[in-house]
């Protein structure tokens, strides 16, 4: 299977602090791949980088074959790249079907009014988008009004209504609670496979629970790229994150639950030897 992104050498500066340093990765199409590691690791900068939220220092970002690398976000959107953002978006005053709309409508570089015909095309789009996500009984309802993982699953349709190849998630599941982390994962594993998918997270039941390849990140470098066991079996990645290389604190399993695949609390990460930057990410 071909790569949909590639990476080569992408790496990103700020003075003497290279938040992202060096970086080759290939994430095949169709795949589901996490990028995790401690806090200052430079997972979210490494997002704005492929996002083009953010100018890469050095390297370069190839999508679909093309390289994009000097590319804007917009421009990369067009190519087909989405993504949810650590913090909403939204627009708190407009209803669930109003948010999912206005993205649908952008998309599609519509106008705000709309021939008949190509609004029913519009609200019936709204509305298949809406019941993907589990909120067709709350279309009507705004924003503002929902809960915090009402807003995350929002959030998933408006990128959808993109129509994305690609679809970006940085720390989706970030303030949920088990039940609502169980809703999200079981919406992303319903996802179409013709919509690749890469997340960054915190919360490894959620990654070992989506992702089939899962790359590690520490002090701006690739510390690992492999299955969710090689991650669980690797010394390096346990002593990255808690500055140990004894397993089972921080992937031992516990009983399961019904919303929580492998039923633990989420992992304590902690900043190792990295200093924190206002200017990258703090993960």
């Amino acid at each position: 299977m071909s790569a949909l992104l590639e990476l080569r050498g992408v790496g990103r500066s700020f003075g003497a602090l290279k938040a992202v340093d060096g970086v080759d990765l290939d994430i095949e199409s169709g795949a589901r791949h996490a990028l995790i590691g401690p806090n200052g690791a430079g997972k979210s900068t490494l997002f704005r980088l492929i996002s083009g939220e953010m100018a890469v220092t050095s390297g370069t970002v190839t999508l679909s074959g093309d390289e994009v690398t000097k590319l804007s976000q917009v421009r990369r959107a067009r190519r087909g790249l989405a993504q949810t953002m650590q913090h909403s978006s939204l627009f708190l005053t407009q209803t669930a079907a109003q948010n999912v709309a206005l993205a649908a409508q952008r998309h599609r570089g519509s106008a705000r009014w709309l021939l008949p015909r190509r609004q029913r095309d519009v609200d019936d789009r709204v509305a298949d988008l809406l019941d993907e996500v589990g909120l067709s009984e709350r279309a009507q309802v705004p924003v503002s009004s929902l809960s915090h993982g009402e807003r995350r699953q929002l959030e998933i349709a408006v990128a959808l209504a993109c129509e994305p190849r690609l679809l970006l998630m940085d720390e989706p599941a970030a303030g949920m609670s088990l039940a609502e982390s169980g809703r999200l994962t079981e919406l992303v594993l319903a996802l179409p496979r013709d919509i690749t998918v890469i997340i960054v997270e915190h919360d490894l039941d959620v990654v070992f629970a989506l992702a089939e390849r899962v790359t590690v990140l520490h002090l701006g470098q690739v510390l690992l790229t492999g299955s969710p066991d090689e991650v669980r079996g690797s010394a390096a990645v346990q002593e990255a994150y808690l500055g140990s290389s004894t397993r089972g604190e921080l992937f031992a399993p516990a009983a399961s639950t019904p919303h929580s695949p492998q039923g633990r609390p989420k992992a304590n990460v902690s900043t190792q030897g990295r200093p924190e930057s206002s200017l990258g990410d703090a993960s």
